[in-house]
């Protein structure tokens, strides 16, 4: 898919919403290496199946890089690799996940996600029907978001494997909103710690997708784009830090923090949510969900006189219904703690090497 745009016009996809399936050729059902070989094959796949889906004026030129305008500000500029499996699991796709966490990684940092990047590295034997549903995804929640796919590019690797496999690396710019003002030299001891929602949800969902694992009750990934709701708690001016905890989970974004700010984070076990599902799933694998992998949660620093005009916030959007205040920033100790249902502080560190691999 190499192709890129001056951008001219913002509009997102028509208004009349996303095209009809893609109907198949014959003898066109699955990807061959000529469709990542820059000849005909190639551009037949643009044409009919990213252009359907992400076309737009400016992406239908089809140049070879993206000229963009911008507001004036600060610009924020992210890139991110997914190689989940399966592609497909309960709530998301390879495709929806893409999506969402480069917007949420512009998000976090304070910044409207305008433009996105999108490259695809697809195995031999890919159906293309398996393609159609991961672009059809990732058109859906481009347009939810607010943000419009501007360039990309395909290859195709040699080979089968046991299962069917694509990677896709996106890349997004924004631009910050005007007077927002984050990072850890505004916070300070006393300020509180504001979780949006219940943890290891996305990474359960894998685990249960990939396992063939079968519980009662109904789990699905967290996935999900941030920016309107967070851009709703910025207007509000209380948020000093905030990140999504997605690889290595809450626990390891904590640490990070700790890092930054030079305090101590301390959250109460009691206060921190977790399904009974996920509580079930870690349970069964061994994993502890204060690392397990969330795509659509936000952990903010606020100061302690903002904090419930935060939650209230957070809650007025489907993904921030669990929002609620888990701990505190304090001088002593350094680091992260947690304050156990007994009274006793246990130390959390960050994630060493990884709990489930290719969760996102």
């Amino acid at each position: 898919m190499r192709h890129t745009t001056v951008m001219k016009d913002k509009k997102i996809l028509a208004d009349k919403g996303l095209p009809p399936a893609f109907k198949l050729p014959p003898g066109a059902e699955r990807i061959g290496l000529g469709h990542g070989a820059g000849g005909r094959k190639m551009h037949r796949l643009i044409e009919e199946m990213f252009l359907r889906y992400f076309g737009n004026p400016a992406l239908n030129r089809l140049e070879d890089s993206a000229v963009v305008k911008l507001p004036k500000g600060e610009l924020c500029f992210t890139t991110d690799s997914y190689v989940v499996k399966p592609l497909f699991f309960p709530g998301g796709d390879i495709g929806k996940l893409a999506v969402c966490g480069t917007v949420n990684d512009l998000t976090v940092l304070g910044a409207k996600p305008l433009y996105l990047a999108v490259s695809f590295v697809l195995r031999e034997g890919l159906a293309l029907n398996t393609l159609e549903r991961v672009c059809r995804s990732m058109a859906a929640t481009a347009k939810s978001a607010g943000v419009m796919v501007v360039t990309g590019d395909t290859k195709v690797i040699e080979g089968a494997s046991a299962g069917e496999e694509m990677f896709i690396t996106t890349s997004g710019i924004g631009v910050r909103h005007k007077g927002v003002r984050l990072g850890g030299e505004f916070v300070q001891s006393g300020d509180r710690l504001v979780l949006s929602g219940g943890l290891g949800e996305h990474e359960a969902a894998v685990a249960i997708a990939r396992g063939g694992y079968h519980f009662r009750a109904k789990l699905v990934s967290d996935c999900a784009p941030l920016n309107r709701m967070i851009l709703a708690v910025l207007k509000s001016g209380s948020v000093k830090l905030m990140r999504d905890p997605t690889r290595g989970g809450l626990a390891t974004t904590l640490n990070e923090f700790a890092q930054e700010c030079k305090f101590g984070f301390l959250i109460v076990e009691e206060l921190v949510p977790v399904k009974r599902a996920v509580k079930g799933v870690a349970d069964l694998l061994g994993l502890d969900p204060l690392y397990m992998a969330n795509e659509g949660k936000v952990v903010m620093v606020v100061a302690k006189e903002q904090a419930d005009k935060v939650v209230r916030t957070l809650r007025r959007f489907p993904s921030g219904k669990g929002a609620r205040v888990i701990g505190e920033v304090v001088k002593e100790p350094r680091g992260v703690w947690v304050k156990t249902k007994l009274g006793a502080l246990r130390r959390v560190l960050m994630l060493e090497g990884e709990q489930l691999p290719r969760i996102c």
